[in-house]
């Protein structure tokens, strides 16, 4: 009998997984987004275009030409990256070095972060720099292998990471996302790291000091006129600057207030109206006056069943780099979705930060969609037994 037992399971297969859960979440995270998105902007896209889906109608063509491309580089093994990672690296340097090109790079709102791209239109090229350090970071852990321990691991691995933000900053001046990119890096590395206390003291020692850092300046500096150190004196003084730097935040906080629990009802926003760009990174706070609490509740919840999918994904990959590359993918969405939610409640500055898969922005969407692509490649090399 117990013979007959092992032979069954000798006998059992192996079949190719594939995380229908994401996918699910994705689409609905998609859909949802592109309801509030009509909601929030057809007002104002009317008012300014004439044309109430203006900005419903471009983001389903980014997300047609999106959902194509994840397609395509869901079938492309990841493996392939590791070799050319390097290259992806470099190759996203000189692509954010364009906006200074004279007819490509493209100015607006005071900066130059944008560039003429066929067929897209324009692009944010800092968003490459986000997959590039996805595909590079873990090529290198991989690379050094045992040192990741020690300083040399320390400094290579940081020293990239900070190089990759310190291109987003200067290039295209764009803080927020260097940010991120340098936090990607630092998360990737603490996943590789076997010891995790210092990096829980070092993380809480920076956070206490960049909000210590945040008040003096607050108190200091009232005569700046760096934008930069404007934003931190709105947030700091929130009601003295109501009329200019924190103009946006805190209609963003009356829109939460105002929607309660429940909401006020899809498309009963008054907010939506007087904040600028709403459709952009202040898309939550309309979220939250239109369908309350509860609807920013359910936000929440799907984003965390799409972080939970990705951190499936990557505790069961068949090597360190597919697992590398998904925790960094599941990395920049979480700190985007921190941020942009610490953003909307005037926890931290505004940073311009959007909200994945929800926010308005083609070039956004089109690389979201590239890194879930890889996210499933990397999925496919899950086997379960059957």
């Amino acid at each position: 009998m117990t013979g007959t037992r092992i032979k069954k399971n000798r006998e059992k297969k192996t079949v190719e997984y594939f995380d229908y859960s994401l996918l699910a979440v994705l689409i609905f995270l998609i859909g949802f987004g592109l309801l509030m998105l009509y909601s929030t902007s057809s007002y104002s896209a009317k008012m300014k275009f004439g044309d109430g889906m203006f900005y419903l109608k471009n983001q389903l063509k980014a997300y047609a030409v999106s959902f194509i491309a994840m397609w395509i580089v869901s079938n492309i093994d990841y493996h392939w990256y590791a070799k050319y990672s390097k290259a992806i690296f470099l190759a996203a340097m000189v692509v954010m070095a364009l906006v200074f090109v004279p007819g490509v790079g493209i100015e607006a709102y005071g900066a130059k972060r944008w560039i003429k791209v066929p067929l897209m239109g324009q692009m944010q090229p800092s968003e490459l720099m986000k997959i590039a350090i996805v595909l590079f970071i873990p090529a290198m852990i991989c690379k050094i292998g045992n040192k990741i321990g020690r300083k040399e691991g320390l400094f290579c691995i940081l020293g990239l990471g900070a190089i990759g933000a310190a291109g987003v900053l200067f290039l295209t001046d764009n803080l927020s996302t260097a940010i991120i990119v340098m936090g990607m890096s630092c998360i990737m590395f603490f996943v590789a790291h076997r010891k995790t206390a210092p990096f829980i003291a070092i993380g809480a020692a920076m956070i206490a000091g960049v909000f210590i850092v945040a008040q003096v300046l607050g108190k200091v500096l009232t005569d700046s006129t760096d934008f930069r150190v404007r934003r931190i004196l709105a947030w700091v003084n929130p009601e003295m600057y109501a009329s200019e730097g924190s103009y946006q935040s805190m209609q963003a906080l009356y829109a939460i207030g105002s929607g309660g629990f429940f909401g006020k009802g899809l498309g009963n926003s008054a907010q939506k109206i007087i904040i600028p760009e709403a459709q952009n990174d202040m898309i939550l706070s309309i979220i939250c006056e239109e369908l309350g609490v509860f609807g920013m509740m359910i936000v929440l919840i799907l984003f965390g069943i799409l972080l939970y999918r990705l951190a499936f994904i990557a505790q069961n990959a068949k090597d360190s780099y597919g697992s590398l590359i998904v925790t960094g993918i599941f990395s920049h969405i979480a700190l985007q979705v921190i941020f942009n939610v610490c953003v909307v409640m005037n926890i931290i500055p505004t940073t311009g930060i959007t909200l994945p898969f929800i926010s308005y922005g083609g070039t956004a969407a089109l690389f979201l969609m590239i890194e879930m692509g890889i996210a499933f490649n990397v999925s496919r090399t899950i086997k379960v037994a059957v």
